[in-house]
């Protein structure tokens, strides 16, 4: 069963999903790289290297990455593929948010969010879809 993965961690699962198998310094700096050109209101801390390290060896017992030596550092992979996290994560939030209905969750967006002309073709063509495929 796949794990949750805290923020912290998804954060991590992201640099390795875009780049690849990378050791805990270059998953740090590119963390604090992130972190600087953040548009969020409020940027985050930088993130210190033996907090990445301890975060990534936690993913590591949990099964969210694997790792290989390579000398004295360690490779790490993510084990979990984006697209199953997205799932679960998005799952979860419907389940809690929305108490597990998608159009809920749907109309909200769409409610509180202007979508543009190409958005909502690719819902209408994805509701079309669906629709042809029961």
């Amino acid at each position: 069963m796949l794990s949750k993965p805290t923020d912290s961690e998804l954060e991590i699962l992201h640099i390795l999903w875009e780049h690849g198998a990378s050791t805990v310094r270059t998953v740090n700096d590119l963390l604090n790289e992130q972190r600087r050109s953040s548009l969020a209101a409020k940027p985050k801390e930088s993130a210190g290297y033996t907090t990445t390290l301890k975060l990534m060896q936690i993913m590591f017992e949990k099964g969210l990455v694997t790792r290989v030596e390579e000398g004295r550092t360690h490779a790490y992979t993510a084990t979990v593929l984006e697209s199953d996290t997205q799932d679960l994560l998005l799952q979860q939030f419907v389940d809690n948010a929305f108490k597990g209905s998608t159009a809920r969750l749907v109309m909200q967006a769409l409610g509180n969010h202007e979508a543009s002309s190409e958005e909502l073709d690719e819902i209408k063509a994805l509701i079309a879809k669906i629709e042809q495929g029961k």
